[in-house]
């Protein structure tokens, strides 16, 4: 065990480094969040928009920024109400209404190269067991989800990209890692894991080869 620990402390101190490093250095990651609203308040959502299915009445908002996780999310601008939103959309017998709030976020979140649209609400009516994706779908295409359903544009915006890791700098940083759509990405613990993980099987490895070398 001596010999594990002797091989393992410079990597740790390696991995602390490289972690501190990348700390220091990624800001967040650039990605539509998905919220809802409710008593005058926006609340981060639990689930995504493919699951959630909203009853009539509901408001709803996509707010695209850069974020490290939901704690420090931006929330949809502006006031949100489903009267004000469905104003010009009358109810439907058959048919549910949605309120949605499309926030493109600002300049300063934009990937380069690319203007962030002028926020704007709509009001989805779609079938009464629609989910939320589907009533995005009937005002906001083109849609674009990478492989896993995460949702990567509304009104095609933006064009490329889809939740990668962005530096302080604001200039995209390493590519997300694949994950489930509804809580944002998360990459930092993941990673720190992985790292950990290898870096211990080296440690051991090393020890291993110096005895067989006694």
């Amino acid at each position: 065990m001596t010999a594990v620990r002797r091989a393992a402390t410079p990597l740790l101190a390696t991995l602390v480094l490289l972690l501190a490093t990348a700390q220091a250095h990624a800001a967040g990651y650039r990605y539509w969040s998905f919220w809802e609203r409710a008593g005058g308040h926006w609340t981060y959502a639990t689930q995504g928009p493919s699951v959630v299915r909203p009853d009539d009445g509901t408001v709803q908002g996509f707010r695209f920024a850069v974020s490290a996780d939901s704690a420090d999310a931006s929330r949809p601008r502006g006031t949100a109400d489903f009267a004000s939103i469905c104003a010009h959309t009358p109810a439907e017998s058959g048919r549910k209404r949605v309120a949605l709030v499309l926030d493109f976020g600002t300049a300063a979140d934009a990937p380069s190269g690319e203007a962030p649209p002028a926020r704007r609400t709509v009001c989805a009516r779609v079938a009464p067991d629609a989910t939320s994706a589907e009533a995005l779908a009937a005002v906001a295409k083109p849609l674009r989800y990478d492989t896993n359903a995460l949702l990567c544009a509304i009104s095609g915006y933006p064009r490329t990209g889809c939740g990668e890791q962005v530096a302080s700098d604001g200039k995209a940083a390493a590519p997300k890692e694949k994950g489930g759509s509804g809580g944002g990405p998360s990459l930092g613990l993941p990673i720190g894991a992985g790292v950990v993980a290898v870096l211990a099987g080296a440690a051991v490895w090393q020890a291993r080869r110096r005895r067989g070398n006694d």
